[in-house]
């Protein structure tokens, strides 16, 4: 059995539905399709969600929500019409808006997100009506069937029981169309998973039912070696590791959302990223190992929006408990942080910028000083993670003399190294004003044809 997983733009429209469903019928073996919302059908264009999100908001607000419910139900009525089918379903879809926004505001995340669900859970009925109308037998599947997650303040993940639920999915004779992005607590509230949720769906599904393959569908060919928007013409990865792959779409390779290759990571069911596009090109496949190949870096990928918390104590490395009490004011505060480079007098906790506010800041600046009684506190902003990748990397002597002199010569400063035990990665933290440089200037180190 394989799982097929189709994005925001291979569900965009008529016609790109229409090229979903012939490559499902090309092989009888892809019987579980997870979809996302419409996403946009040209550069200029608005996702489904988005418009789900101003619907929502204006419900919060007591806006007028009528225009905004039509708005997005016209969006599904054009995919409709293009394919062929009758007015029934917008009607159903128009209900579901309407039966969604008389729900609970009292806790507007929650609010927000059963709006923002709606796009893939109406899209997959959609979906599956049309497989139904071409002579191909789908059944949509809500996540109320299986896909319990937990519960708040928690991010959003699948508890073990969603697997065994899900898993009797692999003795069907249809196709299902399932709805990615959301699952459902055990009290039937419905939570969201975070950005690239349907990922996230996907793999849950490859994993429950001991997929022989998970297919990723989008809107590229395959993972390239680095952003092609900043470096010209990147090398193509035709094989990465899960652990390769988890480390670069960690840091900004939006091909593949780092969480979702968890599930499929735990029992080894291999991931083909692929274009609805261009169905036959062979794609990216993410393995659990793969052959060496020349080169000792297989990618290089850069996010921002990173924030350092500085603090400084003389003696700190004679102090039993610091770094536990410091993550735990942090913990306090549902922050997560991603490197902890460290002095024996300082240490630096790096984390997302989008999880602080000027309070929580303040808070946690304040605890450190009166209940750690560190010399210094620092909260800084504006920082870049450049990430280099590769499991050649742990046979290569001299890779971070090499990449630190390439970095060198862009004129920026290195405001953080740090390397994991695993030895397939390095991180840079740099500031965001060096992002494209550094990337170009690495990338000409590690991939142009005299250094290969």
């Amino acid at each position: 059995m394989i799982v097929c997983k189709f994005g925001g733009t291979s569900v965009a429209s008529a016609e790109q539905i229409q090229k979903v469903a012939g490559i499902v019928k090309a092989n009888p073996s892809r019987k579980i399709v997870a979809v996302s919302a419409p996403g946009k059908r040209s550069g200029d264009d608005i996702k489904v969600t988005d418009l789900l999100i101003d619907l929502a908001d204006a419900a919060l607000n007591n806006t007028d929500i009528e225009t905004k419910i039509q708005t997005v139900v016209s969006r599904y009525k054009a995919i409709a019409d293009g394919l062929n089918l009758n007015n029934t379903i917008c009607e159903v879809i128009a209900n579901d808006l309407r039966e969604r926004l008389q729900g609970d505001k009292s806790n507007t995340e929650l609010f927000v997100d059963s709006l923002k669900a709606s796009g893939e859970d109406n899209n997959a009925k959609l979906i599956a009506t049309y497989f139904n109308s071409i002579g191909m037998p789908a059944r949509y599947v809500s996540p109320k069937e299986g896909l319990v997650v937990n519960d708040l303040p928690e991010r959003t993940f699948a508890l073990p029981e969603a697997y065994e639920n899900l898993a009797s999915l692999k003795n069907t004779e249809e196709i299902i169309v399932f709805p990615g992005f959301f699952g459902y607590t055990k009290a039937g509230v419905l939570r969201t998973f975070d950005r690239g949720g349907s990922d996230i769906t996907g793999s849950i599904l490859a994993a429950a039912v001991e997929a022989e393959l998970y297919e990723n569908f989008t809107d590229v060919d395959c993972v390239f070696s680095a952003n092609p928007k900043v470096v010209n013409d990147p090398v193509e990865i035709k094989e990465i590791t899960y652990r390769e792959m988890r480390e670069l779409s960690y840091a900004g390779f939006s091909v593949f959302h780092d969480e979702a290759l968890m599930p499929v990571y735990k029992i080894g069911v291999p991931v083909n990223i692929k274009n609805t596009n261009n169905p036959s090109a062979p794609g990216t496949r993410i393995v659990p190992t793969r052959k060496a190949t020349g080169r000792p870096v297989t990618g290089i990928s850069a996010d921002s929006g990173f924030s350092t918390l500085y603090v400084s104590k003389y003696l700190m490395n004679r102090e039993i408990g610091f770094g536990r009490k410091l993550l735990h004011i942090l913990e306090d505060e549902n922050i997560s942080y991603e490197h902890t480079p460290s002095g024996l007098d300082d240490i630096s906790v790096i984390m997302r910028s989008n999880q602080l506010t000027p309070e929580i800041e303040e808070r946690i600046m304040s605890r450190v000083k009166t209940e750690l009684f560190a010399d210094d506190v620092q909260m800084c902003h504006g920082f870049s993670m450049i990430v280099i990748v590769g499991e050649g990397m742990r046979n290569n002597t001299g890779l971070a003399a090499r990449a630190a002199t390439a970095i060198s010569k862009t004129g920026a400063n290195i405001e953080m190294i740090n390397q994991g035990s695993s030895e397939v990665s390095l991180v840079f933290g740099v500031l965001e004003e060096f992002e494209n440089q550094i990337l170009q200037a690495l990338y000409g180190e590690f991939f142009s044809p005299v250094k290969a």
